[in-house]
C-alpha cells in the first residue's frame, strides 16, 4: 500500500466512495447489491449472506453504502456495516457496529467481527448482535 498524504490509494478511494454516497439521493439497497456485485470472491460471498441475514431478520431496517460498504441503518441510524477484506488488502472481512449500537457490556467491548466464513453457528451470532445493537 502506497501512501500519498499520509492515506493509501485504497483509503484515498473509500474517502472517493463516501464523498459520492453522501451526495447522492439514490443511495439505497439497489447501490449495495451493485457495491456486493463488483467485490471479488470470497467478499462478494459474504456480503451476500450479511445482507440476506440481515434483511430478512430486521426487514423494518434499510441500506445503503458507507465509504463503499453495505451498511445497514434503523431509522437514520447505521447499525452496523460489512467491511470486505480486498478493499484494503486485509487478511479477513469484517462485520462492525456504529457507536449507537447498544452493545456496551461494563467499560470495553467488542464493535469488530472478524468474518471468514459464515455456518449457521456465525449467522445465529449475527441476528444476536445486531438485536442486542438495537435494543
Amino acid at each position: 500500500m502506497k501512501k500519498a498524504n499520509g492515506l493509501s490509494k485504497e483509503e484515498i478511494a473509500a474517502m472517493k466512495d463516501y464523498l459520492k454516497e453522501k451526495n447522492s439521493k439514490e443511495n439505497n439497497e439497489n447501490t449495495v447489491l451493485a457495491a456486493i456485485s463488483k467485490m471479488p470472491e470470497p467478499d462478494r460471498s459474504l456480503a451476500k449472506r450479511i445482507h440476506a441475514i440481515i434483511t430478512k431478520n430486521f426487514p423494518s431496517f434499510t441500506c445503503k453504502t458507507w465509504y463503499g460498504f453495505p451498511a445497514y441503518m434503523k431509522g437514520d441510524e447505521m447499525v452496523c456495516f460489512f467491511q470486505y477484506a480486498s478493499k484494503f488488502k486485509a487478511r479477513y472481512s469484517t462485520l462492525g457496529f456504529s457507536d449507537k449500537s447498544n452493545l456496551d457490556e461494563g467499560n470495553m467491548w467488542p464493535v469488530t467481527y472478524a468474518v471468514t466464513k459464515l455456518t449457521a453457528s456465525e449467522e445465529a451470532k449475527i441476528v444476536a448482535l445486531v438485536k442486542k445493537a438495537v435494543s
